[in-house]
């Protein structure tokens, strides 16, 4: 590819990354009268981004965003135990209801998925309840299109297959993108600059640094195109901050979703998890199954070996928490062709398995005991029972399901401030500089792998980052 070619542009604000915090921020600013640039190294209209590929479920913290801002930043308070940035819940609080009325005027639709509160909110047409990747023509897919087509429209300037290079900077302030597009460099010149290219989820190298010693053991349940290059311009090029990088958003799945499709990024195995056990290849448990499927998930790809473990369940736990997902495991797991491992006894499954069997019987007897007895915190690792209920597998037939790890998009990014601002490690805001999105850090994440919710993380900031810019440009 030659790059001889350098060609100029000069726009108010230049954008890296068209997912829903990108497009977002574009429609937002170009309403605003700015002239913006939206870069990303995608093609087509379909362009593969996280957000196109997600569930379209606008919440914070499984709370509904229109509940009181109060009871939305103590939500996501709890969620992370704390690790959530008060100024930036409180943003998302305080905007949420306000950032999803004006995602519907620009097009987008939703619907209510019946009595569940934090599901008032689902872009419209929703995913069938199947397995497997479903996106084409449904709600996130519909609701990027629609903000494509509304800032095309406002004259704003899309350039797909495009890729960011390096951030332009004078004087310690950000002044715009260098890309190469079509062959050519491209040298946008900005008053402002937004990052919303995601987090570093598809960079094995960083994975292997910050989250998984087997990056290749943790399979890409996203897009698997965010390689974290709006961070590690920021962060080499200006100095910019960033949080705590080891925690992830992500869920369990069947180890065969490497070679069937079908089996991500639905059915998950979080279900069976939360209310059995996770063992690895000695039959002992890994960690506290009480947490949740995305603490699970982080804990199992922190390990050595992230393919060595397997979901341990009975028949009841089967019948009745394997089937209440929107998409649950029973009966889609076996739709779609995994394999589910089945005795008559916890000493035949462990043979099955190939783990020791005194050991995965002992795992299961002191387990079933302090069910039992209610002394599940006294397990070790312990058992948590405020979210999810330890059930006793003591219902036969008993199963095991080979799992991995499915990773969706990390939790750790770019510190910014209430206004979108990136940070310098001091405190202090980098002028010119915003990130939004996947690409923040601060939110998600901390020791437990909190989940706030990444479809309002990139809307809610999205939003806040183009009328900051807007004022800035102004001032």
């Amino acid at each position: 590819m030659s790059t001889d070619s350098v060609n100029t542009m000069y726009v108010d604000f230049a954008i890296m990354g068209a997912g829903l915090a990108g497009l977002t921020a574009a429609t937002r600013a170009a309403e605003l009268g700015l002239r913006v640039a939206l870069v990303d190294q995608g093609s087509g209209d379909k362009y593969p981004c996280n957000s196109r590929f997600s569930g379209g479920i606008l919440h914070l913290s499984f709370q509904n965003v229109q509940n009181s801002p109060a009871s939305l930043v103590e939500a996501m308070d709890v969620a992370t135990q704390g690790y959530a940035d008060k100024a930036l819940t409180e943003v998302l609080a305080n905007q949420s209801a306000r950032a999803v009325k004006w995602l519907q005027q620009q097009g987008a639709r939703f619907i209510r998925n019946g009595q569940i509160d934090w599901q008032q909110w689902v872009m419209a047409p929703p995913r069938p309840v199947s397995p497997g990747l479903d996106w084409n023509g449904r709600g996130p897919d519909v609701t990027l299109r629609a903000l494509l087509e509304r800032f095309r429209g406002l004259a704003g300037q899309v350039l797909l297959e495009t890729q960011v290079q390096d951030l332009l900077v004078e004087d310690g302030r950000c002044v715009g993108l260098k890309a190469v597009c079509q062959g050519r460099v491209l040298e946008i010149n900005a008053r402002a600059v937004l990052i919303a290219d995601g987090g570093f989820q598809s960079n094995l190298e960083l994975l292997r640094l910050h989250i998984a010693p087997q990056p290749k053991g943790v399979l890409q349940r996203g897009s698997g195109v965010s390689m974290g290059d709006g961070m590690r311009l920021a962060t080499t090029r200006l100095g910019a901050a960033v949080s705590d990088l080891s925690a992830f958003y992500g869920h369990l799945l069947s180890r065969e979703a490497f070679q069937n499709p079908m089996l991500w990024p639905y059915p998950q195995l979080d279900e069976l998890a939360c209310a059995g056990m996770v063992v690895d290849h000695q039959g002992q448990r890994v960690a506290d199954e009480g947490m949740g499927g995305v603490y699970l998930a982080n804990q199992v790809a922190h390990r050595d070996d992230p393919l060595e473990c397997h979901v341990v369940f009975d028949q009841s736990i089967w019948d009745v928490h394997g089937t209440q997902s929107r998409i649950p495991p029973n009966p889609h797991l076996v739709r779609a062709g995994a394999t589910m491992l089945k005795a008559d006894s916890i000493e035949a499954l462990a043979g099955l398995m190939g783990v020791p069997a005194n050991t995965l019987s002992d795992t299961v007897v002191a387990y079933n005991e302090a069910v039992a007895h209610g002394q599940c915190e006294q397990l070790n690792p312990k058992r948590s029972t405020s979210k999810h209920q330890a059930v006793a597998l003591v219902n036969g037939p008993f199963y095991a399901l080979p799992m991995c790890v499915g990773i969706t998009h990390t939790a750790g990014g770019l510190r910014i401030d209430a206004a979108a601002r990136v940070l310098l490690g001091n405190g202090a805001p980098i002028e010119g500089l915003y990130a939004a999105g996947a690409a923040v850090g601060g939110i998600e994440g901390g020791p437990m792998a909190g989940y706030v919710g990444g479809l309002m993380k990139a809307l809610v900031f999205g939003l806040v980052a183009a009328e900051n810019a807007n004022d800035a440009s102004r001032a």
